[in-house]
């Protein structure tokens, strides 16, 4: 049976047969009131607003799954990231869903993603709880004009449940946890999960979908501007300290996370910030902790003592992946108009655990493209490990995971960006640098922000490089304010040949990822590959070494 999909998500009508009350577009305090009520979150100590998402305090990977209607999604890259479901489930599911909701209250903000006028779309977000409603009215662009409101008409609805669960025996999920997106239908629906980022992730793979990317790609990545009006772009999975090198006292910031690239430089789909606050400190991140002290802040899943209602960044019991979402108002001299020129410096980050990358590296375009394909990152807590003992994982494209467009041609449009507009690329690690994590301090993050502005000042265009043996990219000797031996891994590793065993082991973990790419990528990337050196007669002795950090 096929339903008439639209009327069924017309919430105007189902308020006034089957919801509770449908509450739109309330302002900020009013959902603080109605989370409270609700006995959503908490008040903490300076106003913000915090919250627990149970069981799911990470992105569901495996849960995501598009529509296949007939003829409607050939453009999907169908992938492990992307399943199909039928249309038939789909519309079993959607009934079931807005049969839980009988006499619920729902939330709905109607929102834009684009701070660009000819790259927006417009999104109509409902919501179980307030606090999500919350969520979407800080990460989105409001609509202050009443009369567009009145008249606003949504590009994509999205249906955000987290009490429902799905039944996987039923509904042909994974688990109870899912996010169903149907592109013929400009629908989205989210349940078994209170993770927010859920509903921002959704977004993304939306606007990726529906603004070409020939035009504009988008990218998940940081944002900002120094006083002569130079941009810098920082791309990163979580934890890899996008936000905080981002978020800069001595520059200003567009935004924390997504934004589009065209022809006429950049611009943020957002409005406000997702940064992780695990530890995070008024000394090495004095704008990000400011926030976490602010009336319309949302926390997820910090620890409060509830009897003075203070938190505690360094408590980490209920996860490392703890979350402030505030609007980009709260940042000191943020631009809300959310847009900048062409970037000229973009840094690629990542968070190596077996201490093998250099704090700061340059790369050509092709390392970038490479890199940027493979995306190294260091498992998350809740990544199925398995016999595995490695900490590692690969994801293309730093986990934008496209929806319509193959992870090679994404990355080929992205190369496309460095070439037509000049932009130097270098790879960061933040992580452990010579030693292992467990044998080893974090790259300290006044060295990192150190390095950064080095390149922004041009201080290391004039400063000498050295090619690293294994993976060809070139490392500065010096870089002012910072100690010259943290530079090179090597230096700092206590025993050569073990260094050497990890670095020619996370070598060839970067070729295997990359081989189903190799086909697909440019001559000259071929050719760049072929010059890094593995040792290929080393296998036994890396077994011996095998490390299980």
């Amino acid at each position: 049976m096929t339903y008439a999909i639209d009327s069924l998500l017309d919430f105007e009508s189902l308020a006034q047969k089957n919801l509770g009350q449908l509450k739109r577009n309330l302002s900020t305090p009013a959902l603080y009131e109605e989370a409270v009520k609700n006995r959503e979150g908490l008040l903490s100590h300076l106003g913000p607003l915090v919250v627990r998402t149970g069981m799911h305090t990470e992105r569901s990977a495996d849960d995501r799954y598009v529509v296949k209607a007939d003829g409607a999604t050939e453009q999907v890259w169908w992938s492990g990231r992307n399943k199909p479901m039928s249309e038939e489930r789909f519309e079993n599911l959607l009934m079931r869903m807005l049969a839980y909701l009988q006499n619920r209250d729902l939330y709905v903000q109607d929102c834009q993603a684009g701070r660009q006028a000819d790259r927006q779309v417009a999104f109509r977000i409902a919501t179980e709880t307030a606090w999500h409603s919350l969520f979407a009215r800080n990460l989105f662009v409001q609509i202050q004009d009443q009369d567009q409101l009145h008249d606003f008409a949504a590009d994509v609805t999205l249906l955000h449940v987290p009490g429902f669960q799905a039944l996987p025996e039923l509904d042909g999920t994974h688990s109870s946890a899912f996010v169903v997106i149907h592109l013929e239908k400009k629908i989205v629906l989210i349940g078994g999960t209170s993770y927010a980022f859920e509903i921002k992730d959704a977004v993304f793979a939306l606007t990726q979908a529906l603004i070409p990317q020939e035009e504009a790609l988008s990218l998940r990545c940081a944002v900002n501007v120094g006083e002569a009006g130079d941009s810098a772009l920082f791309l990163g999975r979580a934890g890899s300290g996008k936000t905080t090198l981002a978020t800069d006292p001595k520059r200003r910031l567009i935004g924390d996370d997504h934004h589009g690239w065209d022809d006429n430089g950049l611009f943020n789909y957002e409005w406000g910030c997702y940064a992780k606050v695990a530890n995070v400190s008024p000394q090495d991140e004095p704008q990000v902790y400011d926030c976490t002290r602010m009336f319309g802040t949302i926390l997820e899943n910090v620890t409060l003592d509830q009897s003075k209602r203070r938190v505690d960044f360094s408590d980490l019991a209920l996860t490392e992946n703890t979350r402030a979402a505030y609007p980009v108002s709260h940042i000191p001299g943020a631009i809300r108009s959310g847009t900048c020129g062409q970037p000229k410096n973009l840094f690629l980050l990542t968070r190596d655990p077996y201490g093998v990358l250099p704090p700061i590296a340059r790369l050509t375009p092709e390392q970038a493209l490479f890199t940027f394909l493979s995306s190294y990152r260091p498992r998350a807590e809740d990544d199925e490990i398995g016999d595995d003992p490695a900490r590692v994982l690969f994801e293309s494209c730093f986990g934008a995971a496209p929806l319509s467009i193959e992870p090679h041609r994404y990355a080929g449009l992205f190369l496309a960006r460095l070439k037509k507009h000049g932009t130097q690329c270098w790879l960061m690690n933040t992580g452990y640098s010579g030693e292992p994590e467990g044998r080893a301090e974090r790259v300290a993050i006044a060295d990192s922000r150190a390095m950064v502005h080095a390149v922004l000042a041009g201080q290391l265009e004039q400063v000498e490089y050295e090619t690293d043996p294994v993976f060809q990219f070139e490392t500065p000797t010096t870089c002012p304010g910072v100690d010259d031996k943290i530079l090179n891994p090597r230096l700092q590793a206590l025993d050569d040949g073990e260094y050497e065993v990890r670095a020619n082991r996370l070598a060839s973990d970067f070729m295997r990822d990359f081989q189903p790419f190799i086909e697909h990528v440019p001559p000259g990337i071929r050719e760049m590959l072929s010059q890094i050196t593995l040792l290929e007669d080393s296998l036994d002795i890396m077994e011996v070494f095998r490390l299980s950090i």
